[in-house]
């Protein structure tokens, strides 16, 4: 891509962004940044940029003369790819493109990406240790929390690169092109970004679209959509199966992690070796080890990885014991079907909190997989009243809302009795009272390790155990 002496705007200003902007004007371009948001201030912004940094910054309402002998325009991932200055930029015939674009066309080496709904997190962070078992020159980055564009000048001809997609940042794809991609699953989510489930699709198969016979695609044999995808796109597919022994792929046979494709069959592991919980990361292996082994890593090496592998923070992550009552963090379960694997990998009567931000999601499957499981639901946020309204319809009353996080906390310590799990599984995203999930989750576990019992934690409304 060339853009020496081109004009080119930077839309959004997070970590992302200041990284795209960065990779303009060391390749000669004239460079605009630009955010909505007027909290940001040019003094912090042209400090982020760095000394040498020509860029022009605009904060607030969006120039319109901008548009004028503009080249380009780079989206950050937050934002919508239809605003009307978004279209009209096009009617105009002005490039659009995404940062995850930006950085694929001046990066190098290879590159190994994954989306899906859920699981893409656990995924990820697992081909990065199994690739950087494997050689030293590897980046994970992408939406786990490592803006691709801030990794583009270290890269050689020999890096493998590792990417989190999501729907946000695949949408605006060009020519990007990995050697192989895997499509975990696709249920309902981002639908007051993307409208509809099949818009929604659509950017997620984008990952593939233009990957020819020489790239894999690694897919869900138990996710019709992903399965049937496998129909339509020039790369090779293989399928990941935690319910069938598939003639090819990889798949779960008596507890075994069977890959079995071209000449090889190899017993990855047993799940009881396994140091994360449940089906749904019996998939997340699945996926990163028959990622790994089509790019050519040794079994030996993939299975010494996974052994190894002791899960992602926020994610069904074990926090510690306390008076006999167990404390899971599940703050990465931003939707339904994430916080339903939360759920289902519960093996105690469970005490947990949900609620947050409305992505205009349904409750209705999350509930119905409480399974007796649940002894109580504790709701905060903006979604409270509407999933407590969609567990009554399901049969479920001992429901509890708490206008706070920590007041939510403490009725769960209050009636928490030995024995029990305490799980923070909100099905929600975290916005509009934390900055993102992981603050979420990590002020969840700083208040476990350092709780103590209010005498007056409503346990006169609280729980009935």
């Amino acid at each position: 891509m060339e853009v020496k002496g081109k004009k080119v705007l930077v839309f959004g200003l997070g970590i992302s962004g200041i990284g795209a902007g960065q990779i303009l004007e060391r390749h000669g371009a004239e460079v605009i940044m630009y955010d909505g948001n007027q909290k940001l201030t040019e003094e912090k912004i042209k400090k982020q940029l760095g000394e040498d940094s020509s860029a022009k910054i605009v904060i607030g309402d969006f120039p319109e003369e901008v548009l004028e002998k503009l080249d380009m325009t780079v989206l950050s991932p937050g934002v919508p790819t239809d605003l009307p200055v978004i279209e009209k930029m096009r009617e105009q015939g002005i490039t659009v493109i995404g940062e995850v674009e930006l950085a694929y066309q001046f990066g190098k080496g290879d590159v190994l990406a994954i989306t899906g709904t859920n699981g893409k997190t656990t995924t990820t962070t697992l081909l990065g240790e199994i690739m950087k078992n494997y050689q030293e020159d590897v980046f994970v980055v992408g939406n786990i929390g490592t803006p691709y564009t801030t990794a583009v000048e270290k890269m050689t001809d020999n890096t493998i690169t590792v990417a989190e997609m999501s729907s946000f940042q695949l949408e605006s794809i060009v020519d990007f092109r990995p050697r192989v991609s895997a499509i975990l699953n696709f249920t309902p989510d981002h639908l007051n970004r993307h409208h509809t489930m099949e818009a929604y699709v659509n950017a997620k198969k984008n990952i593939a679209k233009n990957q020819t016979e020489d790239d894999y695609c690694i897919l869900n044999y138990e996710d019709r959509l992903t399965r049937e995808f496998g129909e339509e796109i020039k790369a090779n597919v293989l399928y990941f199966s935690s319910q069938r022994k598939l003639e090819e792929g990889i798949y779960l046979e008596e507890g075994n992690i069977i890959y079995n494709y071209g000449r090889v069959k190899e017993t990855i592991c047993h799940v009881d070796e396994l140091q994360i919980l449940g089906t749904h990361n019996h998939e997340n292996v699945m996926a990163a080890c028959a990622m790994a082994a089509v790019y050519g890593v040794p079994v030996d090496v993939i299975r010494e990885s996974v052994k190894a592998f002791k899960g992602v923070e926020h994610r069904i992550e074990y926090v510690t014991e306390k008076k006999g009552v167990t404390y899971y963090n599940d703050s990465k379960g931003t939707n339904p079907d994430a916080a339903i694997q939360g759920i289902r990998a519960m093996t105690k009567p469970t005490i947990l909190i949900g609620g947050g931000y409305d992505k205009q999601s349904e409750y209705d499957e999350w509930i119905e997989n409480f399974d007796g499981k649940v002894k109580a639901l504790v709701l905060i946020g903006q979604t409270k009243d509407k999933i407590a309204e969609c567990a009554r319809k399901h049969g479920f009353s001992n429901i509890i809302l708490a206008d706070t996080f920590e007041e939510a906390f403490q009725i769960c310590v209050q009636n928490a009795v030995p024995g029990d799990a305490v799980l923070l599984s909100p099905a929600c995203a975290s916005w509009g009272m934390f900055p993102n999930y992981e603050v979420r989750g990590k002020m969840f576990k700083e208040m476990v390790y350092n709780y103590s019992v209010q005498p007056e934690a409503l346990a006169a409304e609280g729980i009935r155990n």
